[in-house]
């Protein structure tokens, strides 16, 4: 199926040998001598009496007690209180801010609006008053009173 690799006739070349390094470990260095501590009192042995009938005896170990966790300080309810009012007091101030602030934006932007229809409004009332006192060359036509004929008005 696959076509067979071609393989040249080269002269064998010589092989690379790596020969393991065994690592050495490291000294294990104490940071000063190690004493011997004897026990208080000597462990007791217990002996237990497995079912096949032997006996296994060793030292009684005590399971390891987990460090005694430190006793929190009681917090006064005065104290949460106060803490919860300071909190309460600067969402209400801050509301107020953003409060007063949208007003004062919203009473910028209704000015603005009334000054922009005074100016348009202005503006027509001048554009009506000043184009019919100017010179009357044009000619006007009324719509109502116009025949309509072959798409062209007469009258």
């Amino acid at each position: 199926m696959y076509p067979e690799p071609v393989r040249h006739a080269a002269a064998p070349r010589a092989a690379d040998v790596h020969q393991p390094v065994p690592l050495v470990p490291a000294p294990v260095v104490h940071p000063g001598p190690v004493v011997a501590v004897q026990p208080h009192a000597a462990p007791t042995l217990a002996s237990i009496v497995l079912p096949d009938g032997r006996v296994v005896t060793g030292y009684a170990v005590s399971p390891m007690q987990p460090e005694p966790v430190a006793a929190k300080p009681p917090v006064s309810r005065a104290a949460v209180n106060v803490a919860l009012g300071g909190v309460g007091f600067l969402a209400v101030s801050g509301g107020l801010l953003l409060l007063t602030t949208f007003i004062a934006a919203l009473a910028a932007f209704i000015h603005q609006l009334v000054i922009l229809a005074a100016v348009i409004f202005g503006g027509w009332i001048a554009v009506q008053v000043l184009g019919t006192s100017g010179h009357r060359g044009g000619t006007t036509v009324n719509i109502r009173k116009a025949v309509i004929k072959r798409n062209h008005f007469h009258h």
